[in-house]
C-alpha cells in the first residue's frame, strides 16, 4: 500500500460524507437542538460505526451479503424502518419546545451509531472502494491503518460541521424556525428510509 492509495480513499470518503444523507442530517439537527458537545458525541458515534463498516468490508461482509441476499434485505429493512421511526418522532415533536433536560452524551453517541448502522449499503460502498483503490493481499497492519484513517476523517469532517452549526446565531435561528425545519428534516429522513426500504 502507498500513500497515494490513502489519498484516493480519503477523497472518496470526503465525497461520500459531504453528500446529504441521514447521517449528516441527523448530526446537524442534533447539534442545532442540543448544542456543540452533544453534536460532537453524535459525530463520534457516526464515525465509529462508519469505520466499523470499513473493517467489516475488509473481513468480507460485502461478500456475505452478495452470497446471501436475504441477509442484506433483512438488515436493510430494519435500518430503513429505524430511519422512518426517527422521521416520525421528529415530525411528531416538531412543535414541542426544546426539553429542559439535556441529551445524555451516551445517548447521543448511541444515536450516531444506530443511524450509520441503519444503512448496510455502507459496507457495500466500502467494499467497492477498497477493491478499486487498494491492492489485494494487504497485511492486517495496513488494513488497521485504513480503518483508523477512516475514523479520523469522519471525526474531523463531522467536527468541523458541528462547530459551524453550533454558533449562537445559527442555533437561535434554528429555534425560531424549529417547527418548519424539523418537519423538513423529518420528511427527508422519511424519504431516505423509504428509498432504502424500496431499493434493491
Amino acid at each position: 500500500m502507498e500513500w497515494s492509495h490513502i489519498i484516493a480513499f480519503n477523497l472518496a470518503l470526503v465525497a461520500a460524507i459531504a453528500s446529504p444523507g441521514p447521517a449528516m442530517l441527523y448530526f446537524i439537527r442534533t447539534t442545532l437542538a442540543s448544542g456543540r458537545g452533544i453534536g460532537l458525541y453524535t459525530v463520534c458515534g457516526l464515525g465509529v460505526m462508519a469505520a466499523t463498516w470499513t473493517a467489516l468490508a475488509f473481513m468480507g461482509l460485502g461478500a456475505v451479503f452478495a452470497l446471501f441476499p436475504w441477509a442484506f434485505v433483512i438488515f436493510k429493512t430494519i435500518g430503513a424502518l429505524y430511519l422512518i421511526w426517527i422521521a416520525f418522532q421528529t415530525w411528531r415533536h416538531a412543535r414541542a419546545p426544546m426539553g429542559a433536560a439535556p441529551t445524555p452524551p451516551a445517548r447521543a453517541f448511541l444515536g450516531g451509531v444506530l443511524v450509520n448502522l441503519s444503512n448496510p449499503k455502507s459496507v457495500l460502498f466500502a467494499a467497492a472502494v477498497i477493491m478499486v483503490i487498494f491492492p489485494q493481499g494487504m497485511p492486517i497492519a495496513d488494513k488497521a491503518l485504513i480503518v483508523a484513517n477512516h475514523l479520523l476523517i469522519e471525526l474531523i469532517f463531522g467536527s468541523v460541521l458541528v462547530l459551524a452549526f453550533s454558533t449562537k446565531r445559527v442555533s437561535a435561528g434554528y429555534l425560531r424556525a424549529k417547527p418548519l425545519l424539523d418537519r423538513i428534516a423529518a420528511s427527508v429522513l422519511g424519504l431516505l428510509g423509504l428509498r432504502l426500504l424500496l431499493s434493491r
